[in-house]
């Protein structure tokens, strides 16, 4: 495996053949690796893209604790089949001057939770998209108000790669895996399992809002919302437990791929 930091040296590493992408923000776990693998098996080429992106956090968002261990990450990516790991700085991304961005019209959920939040987001992953040229970038399905939003972001400007979603990987437990699961405690593991809890009371349900809501038992839900992706019915929900925000949907009608 090849590991590059600058744009100059990502473009000599790329070579012909159907190529995947994997963008993502490091501290590998099963989910980001369910991917790597899935673009080992379709592609000829597999680029994993390592960037914690300024852009998309917000004053008061979790930067500056983001798990970080690139290390390990390297090595996680090595044994996953991946060829080129770039790990750009943010200087390397948004050097002095830069000054074009991606506004998204995205509504309800994460976009009114984190204001600017899908700016930096489809900012940064059109210009990951420029550089790689993948014919697929992989995503997970616990991103899937992003994934609507860079379905839409790649159709309207014509961006030449195809979006594959994989279902969200859960522990044993059902909670969805997530780089941020690191700051929870054991108690606060056991009540953020509420949320994946709630959502399946919901998935079922005549009003899927209605009972998940009723299900959070006391948990602190920022939104519960219905969200389409593609066709596709998906309850969406995020709360806080402690001081970490987590994220998770289901699909209440339809396919996500």
């Amino acid at each position: 495996m090849r590991i590059v930091r600058r744009v100059t040296e990502l473009r000599l590493a790329l070579h012909d053949g159907r190529r995947g992408l994997v963008p993502t923000m490091g501290a590998f776990h099963e989910g980001h690796l369910s991917l790597m693998r899935a673009a080992r098996a379709q592609c000829e080429q597999v680029v994993v893209s390592l960037f914690v992106n300024p852009a998309q956090f917000g004053a008061r968002d979790d930067m500056g604790r983001y798990p970080r261990d690139e290390e390990r990450d390297a090595s996680l990516a090595e044994e996953a089949g991946v060829d080129v790991l770039f790990v750009p700085s943010p200087q390397e991304m948004y050097p002095e001057g830069f000054d074009t961005w991606v506004d998204v019209d995205a509504t309800g959920g994460e976009a009114r939770a984190r204001p600017g939040h899908f700016r930096g987001v489809a900012t940064v992953c059109l210009k990951l998209f420029n550089l790689v040229r993948p014919d697929v970038a992989f995503f997970g399905q616990k991103d899937a108000q992003q994934v609507a939003v860079l379905r839409r972001m790649v159709r309207d400007l014509n961006v030449g790669v195809h979006i594959r979603v994989l279902p969200t990987v859960r522990d044993a437990a059902g909670l969805a895996l997530s780089s941020r699961n690191a700051y929870l405690t054991e108690a606060e593991r056991q009540r953020a399992l509420g949320l994946p809890r709630a959502l399946e009371a919901g998935r079922t349900a005549h009003d899927p809002v209605a009972a998940a809501r009723a299900a959070l038992n006391g948990l602190e839900a920022e939104y519960v919302e219905l969200l389409d992706v593609d066709g596709a019915t998906l309850l969406t929900a995020a709360a806080r437990v402690g001081s970490t925000r987590l994220i998770d949907n289901v699909i209440v009608e339809g396919e996500l791929a």
